[in-house]
């Protein structure tokens, strides 16, 4: 079996806080996004979620992000189109990528809202039948990005600024090709293929022709990259829940286990009407990560791997995960990191020990 060859590494965090204190848990995630930057890490991305102690609104955490960070790439994933508005969000993310210097990637997926019947006239301001939620929404907001002329070739608007020809402001050049859709069927992954948008596979998706989890994320790797049809080359990044042992203590290591161990059952047969398929966790030693993931079949048509961290672990958890990861795992996956690397990360522990 040939050796894997890795080119990016990534982490997404859930962002989790405490309730009732959530400053202090946002800080710890942008903490973690810079000492991923220390690491080498090419991409640190965060999660999204409503309704729960997590990321609301990833446009305003990553802006925050880019004052923190200097090198490495800013992600989201996923944003859930169908409660945003697309060209309100357009402005949002071509902002954030100005302030970044050209580093942002945006993860995008389309469909109603989940909790839009819950939120009911707190969030809708009309019929919910009568409104849009498929990939066109995405559609909508990546031609905002476009930052295309709106209107005539003479239409102006006038305001204590001046005159102007109405755009998406601030364009950010090379934004709309930093796209993504997160894909867990044929039908996603071909459309955004069609459509230009990069691929995010993760840990979950649906089984249509096998009930088999790397199957069917093969098979869709693989209709992704032959329905390509946006500009350049296509990205494939693909998330897996990793979580190394080497660096953590007895009991943590034990702790690790038992969360592996609580979330087994749903990896061994589709869940559900939707038939939804779920990968285990990994769960081990370097040496025995590293022999998984050798034999995964997907990592070897993608160029980024994406350490995906678990819920509700702690900052000193996420730190150790990140450090092992880098540093005993990716290099053996073919991975070099760019930039700052293993010595900035040791001066980093040693700061974080003295404070």
């Amino acid at each position: 079996m040939s050796q894997l060859s890795i080119r990016n590494i990534a982490f997404l965090t859930p962002g989790n806080y405490d309730d009732a204190d959530p400053r202090t848990g946002l800080e710890e995630t942008l903490a973690l996004f810079a000492y991923g930057e220390t690491l080498g890490f090419d991409g640190a991305w965060v999660r999204q979620r409503h309704l729960e102690p997590g990321v609301s609104s990833a446009a305003t955490f990553l802006a925050a992000a880019t004052q923190r960070t200097r090198r490495i790439g800013l992600g989201s994933a996923v944003i859930q189109m169908g409660y945003e508005n697309p060209f309100r969000l357009a402005e949002d993310l071509s902002l954030v990528d100005v302030l970044s210097g050209g580093r942002l990637n945006i993860g995008l997926s389309a469909g109603p809202p989940p909790f839009g019947k819950l939120l009911g006239e707190r969030f809708f301001d009309g019929d919910p039948a009568a409104i849009d939620f498929s990939h066109a929404r995405v559609a909508r907001l990546a031609a905002n990005i476009d930052g295309n002329w709106v209107g005539e070739p003479e239409t102006r608007i006038s305001s204590a600024a001046g005159e102007h020809r109405p755009r998406p402001r601030p364009h950010a050049p090379g934004l709309r090709q930093r796209l993504w859709y997160g894909g867990g069927s044929l039908r996603s992954v071909n459309w955004a293929a069609e459509n230009g948008f990069h691929l995010l596979v993760g840990n979950i998706n649906t089984a249509e022709e096998t009930d088999g989890f790397l199957g069917t994320q093969q098979r869709h790797v693989e209709s992704f990259r032959a329905q390509w049809r946006g500009p350049g080359e296509p990205r494939i990044a693909v998330g897996r829940v990793i979580v190394p042992l080497d660096g953590a203590d007895a009991a943590t290591r034990q702790r690790y286990r038992d969360y592996a161990a609580s979330r087994h059952a749903r990896t061994l047969a589709p869940q559900g009407e939707r038939r939804t398929l779920f990968a285990p966790d990994i769960v081990g030693t370097a040496e025995e990560i590293v022999a998984r993931l050798q034999a995964d079949p997907v990592l070897r048509l993608v160029d980024t791997l994406r350490l995906e961290l678990p819920y509700n672990f702690s900052a000193a958890d996420y730190r150790q995960i990140l450090a092992d990861f880098a540093g005993l795992i990716a290099p053996r996956l073919g991975w070099r990191a760019r930039g700052a690397g293993s010595d900035a990360a040791r001066d980093e522990e040693k700061r974080q020990a003295v404070a």
